[in-house]
């Protein structure tokens, strides 16, 4: 039997915007981003946000962390995915 996988509306934009504020990438991270990679129907402007969070990875600026999820939404970020900006208000 073939698992359905469905992305929730916006999911990569969140996943982007906590990911970049808490610099941590967690399990339910993880699987996010297997769900989007697996999903046909992502937009170009998704995809743009996983290389973005893939490439901050490789350049050590967040780490794998092995909790189920981190804190509650950062406040601390407004995202952009329009573009590449990610702006920190502390």
């Amino acid at each position: 039997m073939k698992l359905q996988v469905q992305l929730l509306p916006g999911a990569i934009a969140d996943l982007f915007a906590q990911v970049s504020c808490s610099g941590k990438i967690t399990l339910a991270d993880r699987y996010g981003l297997m769900a989007a990679i697996l999903e046909d129907s992502i937009t170009q402007e998704e995809r743009e946000s996983i290389d973005r969070l893939l490439r901050a990875f490789r350049k050590g600026r967040m780490q794998i962390v092995n909790e189920i999820s981190a804190e509650p939404f950062c406040a601390c970020a407004e995202v952009s995915l329009s573009g590449t900006n990610l702006t920190l208000k502390h």
